[in-house]
């Protein structure tokens, strides 16, 4: 520690002995004669080293962010899901009679509320529930994979990219389409979890608005696997998230 460091911190020190010390009468402490600075704040509380990133975050910022909870990674879960992928590979060509490749973007761990207010709108939202485990699970259909699959279902020519039309609300037809495809991946869903257990994943409702979504407390923590289905020139993306809570009864066999 150089010479001007452990002069800040005596002054420092000399500063808060000299707030705290009680006023004439013996009484209360007398007020304090100036406010600590941030660099002040975060050497008192230990948060004056900067995170590898390179930002630096204030105290307060740490303060908040230790209060989130570090999921468990679920070592089975992945696999469940990498052999949803190979499953829904052939299914959708054997729906759609188009070349489909089906993959992963990523596997995160987040808090229900926050993923909530990230999905990218319009969009379609699947509630479904696994029945076995008495609990409920999301699927998000973006706007990319709806009018792809709209337009493949009903004959729209190869190499012209799907039209988009934002601003509407999605018809009778489009919905029914994009329902049939949800209920193509929960078929395959279950298939995927069969090895491991036995569970049937039931479509309950489709909503467009987030709020009308909610399965799960916001503070609660979930798993959600973002897949990327590409059907030639078009395609998009399909969103699966299982809260912890869902997948609690499985728990176990999951962290194998």
């Amino acid at each position: 520690m150089s010479g001007s460091e452990e002069q800040s911190e005596e002054e420092l020190a000399a500063a808060w002995g000299a707030e705290t010390e009680p006023g004439e009468d013996g009484g209360t402490p007398a007020l304090p004669a100036r406010v600590l600075n941030q660099a002040e704040i975060d050497s008192l509380l230990g948060f004056d080293d900067g995170p590898a990133g390179g930002e630096a975050r204030t105290g307060m910022q740490k303060i908040i962010s230790s209060g989130l909870v570090s999921y468990e990674r679920l070592p089975m879960l992945e696999i469940v899901f990498d052999r949803l992928v190979r499953i829904m590979s052939t299914s959708l060509r054997n729906f759609t009679s188009d070349n489909v490749e089906v993959g992963i973007d990523n596997i995160l761990s987040l808090r229900f509320g926050d993923y909530l207010n990230s999905i990218p709108l319009p969009a379609m939202l699947a509630v479904f529930k696994a029945e076995e485990w008495d609990n409920y699970g999301l699927m998000v259909v973006d706007s990319a994979m709806i009018y792809s699959i709209v337009d493949v279902l009903l004959g729209g020519r190869r190499g012209t990219a799907a039209m988009r039309i934002e601003g509407r609300p999605y018809t009778t037809i489009e919905r029914t389409l994009v329902e049939r495809l949800i209920q193509v991946v929960l078929a395959d869903l279950s298939a995927s979890f069969d090895p491991l257990c036995p569970v049937t994943f039931r479509f309950e409702r489709l909503e467009v608005n987030p709020r009308f979504a909610t399965i799960s407390r916001l503070s609660n923590a979930a798993v959600l696997a973002r897949l990327r289905i590409d059907m030639e020139d078009r395609g998009g993306k399909l969103e699966l998230l299982l809260p912890y809570a869902t997948l609690e009864p499985v728990r176990e066999l999951l962290l194998q």
